[in-house]
């Protein structure tokens, strides 16, 4: 039996109207219940709340305000709830509404307190539908789209599968909608640069995300050893067809024996607020990724903002390319110093760094 997280976007939920698809809500329940009485167990990371919201309280469009949005995201939550837990009530399951921000997964008590709600609702039978707290969510704090809620969630359960349910059959070789004759790629093993470059945002004007939330997504569920699809949202039986094996949409799974991260590195990775960026050169690329070493000051080409010794920040190679997160050891005031020195070197004017790597590899999330 498997742990299934289903991430459904607004452009799948919401109609051309712009309010809710009760049909397509309908379609994704009947198939949860379908799942949930083979013995699989469900989770869905719903989308739709802000245009939910819209139609209830009477815009046209998305508003550009934020307190007039988190009204909307407000009114849209109670819309949502409502609705799966009507439809998923008739099949006799009850539906628990858990609603995240980043700041309740960015301290390691929060996040094992998120872990334990979720477990405990699957435990009791229930189907657990998340969401971003968009109504007191503020923008340092927001996770920003949910293909990102879902990958955490992915993680903080040990899902055997992601699916994102979106607007596209999945990842093309080329944009569809600038060449036609684009091509369906049906599994990718490792998310590449040339890969990321194929990517666009959203262009259904209700959703947040686009196919590089979905890739970013991706990087994150092979490095964690989770198979993840995205497929089309309104594809009949999209999510039972998914987890009995067919091949639909493109599926992201690493080669069989590849290593896996700790959940630590995805904690650290995925729900900490990045608070800077370390250049790295070519010599550090290689130690990080082909050796599984630290990063060291002497491989520090340059550093990005403001941050303190046990803060989050990305690493990047000279093209910008993102190749990991971790806890940083140094401030950026002592790494504007340090950086590109040995750590000999570094010992004579900072003794109390003498020996500490800028990044250990144990608090280093690869991509």
């Amino acid at each position: 039996m498997s742990l299934v997280v289903v991430k459904v976007g607004s452009s799948t939920l919401v109609s051309s109207g712009g309010g809710l698809d009760r049909s397509i809500i309908e379609s994704l329940c009947a198939q949860v219940i379908e799942l949930v009485s083979e013995g699989n167990s469900c989770i869905v990371v719903s989308s739709g709340a802000a245009a939910a919201g819209m139609g209830r309280l009477g815009f046209n469009r998305r508003p550009t305000d934020i307190p007039t949005l988190q009204a909307c995201c407000s009114a849209g939550q109670a819309a949502l709830t409502e609705t799966y837990a009507e439809i998923l009530g008739k099949a006799g399951i009850a539906c628990g509404q858990v609603l995240l921000t980043r700041s309740d997964v960015v301290s390691r008590e929060g996040y094992l307190n998120a872990r334990g709600t979720l477990t405990r609702l699957l435990e009791l039978g229930a189907v657990p539908v998340v969401n971003e707290n968009d109504a007191v969510s503020n923008s340092e704090l927001t996770f920003g789209d949910n293909d990102t809620l879902g990958a955490i969630v992915a993680t903080l359960v040990g899902a055997d599968t992601y699916i994102i349910l979106s607007d596209v059959e999945g990842l093309y070789d080329e944009n569809p909608s600038v060449n036609p004759n684009a091509h369906l790629v049906s599994l990718v093993e490792h998310v590449t640069p040339e890969i990321m470059a194929t990517a666009g945002d959203s262009s259904s004007g209700v959703g947040t995300g686009g196919m590089i939330t979905k890739l970013r997504a991706a990087r994150a569920m092979l490095a964690a050893g989770i198979p993840m699809v995205i497929c089309h949202g309104r594809r009949p039986h999209a999510i039972v067809d998914v987890v009995h094996g067919e091949s639909i949409g493109t599926r992201f799974e690493a080669p069989t024996g590849s290593a896996h991260e700790s959940a630590r590195k995805f904690w650290i990775g995925l729900a900490g607020v990045s608070r800077g960026r370390l250049v790295v050169d070519d010599g550090a690329r290689r130690a990080l990724i082909d050796q599984g070493g630290s990063l060291l000051p002497v491989g520090v080409t340059s550093i990005e903002g403001d941050f303190s010794a046990g803060d989050v920040v990305s690493v990047v190679d000279g093209q910008g390319t993102l190749i990991g997160r971790g806890v940083v050891r140094y401030t950026s005031e002592e790494l504007e110093k340090a950086h590109g020195l040995r750590l000999e070197v570094i010992e004579r004017f900072l003794p109390d760094l003498a020996g500490q790597p800028c990044i250990h590899r144990d608090e280093l999330l690869l991509f």
